[in-house]
């Protein structure tokens, strides 16, 4: 399984994985237009040159970036898909230097897991007016908020293993 940097040619499937859980009503959609503009955040996992899985990190401010569309192919549950995405990610956000991580999320069981922890969402003023303001569920979300301290945060002790990402 190689996570590596999303390219052009991957939009069309990442955003078809996308539709596929956002027609669940498990996650937000995403035109293809908006993967486009925000590619430079996007990971893919790849194997066998099957896109197994995706997702973004957005930095929202200098304390606080998001795991943002993290979407594995059923093909692929159950086989640490989404455990490799977030654990790139992570790494990417402290080499950014950024303490914390924030996922809003239906899957809290996945994300505690991995060392995240359930927040309040009114601690996190930076996505709340920057994008949730704007989102049509913003009077009635119903996602969990949780966050991970990055190796970086002054009181974290890492708990995820090195996994390269290929730029």
């Amino acid at each position: 399984m190689l996570i590596r940097q999303a390219t052009v040619d991957d939009v069309p499937e990442m955003q078809r994985l996308i539709a596929h859980f956002a027609s669940e009503g498990l996650m937000l959609p995403r035109t293809e237009k908006s993967l486009y503009e925000t590619l430079h955040c996007f990971v893919v996992a790849e194997k066998d040159g099957d896109i197994a899985g995706t997702a973004g990190l957005h930095l929202l401010w200098k304390d606080l970036a998001e795991i943002r569309s993290l979407a594995v192919q059923p093909d692929f549950h159950g086989q640490g898909v989404g455990r490799k995405i977030v654990n790139a990610l992570v790494e990417k956000a402290e080499r950014l230097r950024v303490p914390q991580v924030l996922s809003l999320t239906y899957q809290t069981k996945f994300f505690d897991k991995l060392g995240f922890q359930t927040v309040q969402k009114e601690t996190l003023p930076h996505k709340i007016w920057a994008d949730c303001v704007h989102c049509k569920k913003f009077h009635h979300c119903d996602e969990v908020a949780m966050v991970y301290y990055t190796a970086v945060h002054p009181e974290k002790v890492r708990v995820f293993s090195s996994v390269p990402v290929e730029h």
